[in-house]
């Protein structure tokens, strides 16, 4: 019997940003979430540190349309001067919007390498749990159903929410039109398990074939 279980949902707003790193200070969206972007809207509805959500597809279900938006950034990446003083820039950024997204993963226990590094309470849930996979798909899909999450979703940035996410909705069409090749796509920042530190890795040359992509299951390359 497999240890691995598929979780699905469908999430839909009026704008999305999944950031592309190498587009700079006026960044631009990738046409679909990211490995890490899919896999944190699962952990939003159902979170625990005894499982591993490894994403698998991502289902464009909505026409591709870039929007220019701009925002006055207050945060901490701010010019030291500028922050003394109080004030913000204007971040300017190439954003989707109308956007509906069919999202797809597996569910499995963490590997042993990673079970050290867990708190103890998600220790003795993993040592009572038969099948650690199958519990996280059956409350998944209850709260889901339900509406409920851990923490809200978000579409690429905090203040992007949602107006849709819950199980597939039986109108929802998929984009057979779209199909491009991305030549480098970011996979994770922490790529290296639970309570890890800092790891960018990237996809190479992720095609998007009839509006859907599907994520790699190979070794990813890590950024220097």
């Amino acid at each position: 019997m497999t240890n691995q279980y598929e979780v699905k949902m469908e999430i839909a707003g009026n704008t999305a940003m999944w950031t592309r790193p190498d587009t700079g200070d006026c960044p631009v969206s990738y046409p679909a979430p990211t490995y890490s972007a899919v896999k944190g809207v699962f952990e939003s509805i159902l979170w625990g540190p005894a499982v591993e959500i490894i994403p698998t597809k991502v289902e464009i279900c909505s026409p591709l349309q870039y929007h220019n938006y701009q925002t006055n950034y207050c945060g901490p990446l701010r010019k030291s001067r500028v922050v003394k003083s109080g004030g913000g820039f204007q971040l300017l950024a190439t954003v989707l919007i109308n956007v509906c997204y069919r999202l797809y993963a597996e569910v499995s226990p963490v590997s042993k390498n990673s079970k050290g590094k867990l708190p103890a309470s998600a220790r003795r849930w993993d040592e009572k749990t038969t099948s650690p996979g199958h519990a996280y798909q059956a409350i998944f899909n209850r709260r889901l159903n339900r509406g409920q999450c851990f923490a809200v979703p978000f579409l690429g940035w905090k203040e992007f929410d949602p107006s849709y996410f819950g199980p597939f909705r039986t109108n929802t069409i998929i984009q057979h039109n779209i199909c491009t090749v991305i030549p480098s796509m970011l996979r994770e920042v922490f790529s290296k398990g639970y309570a890890s530190d800092v790891a960018f890795s990237f996809d190479r040359n992720v095609a998007i074939k009839n509006g859907v992509l599907v994520f790699s299951r190979k070794k990813v390359s890590h950024a220097e």
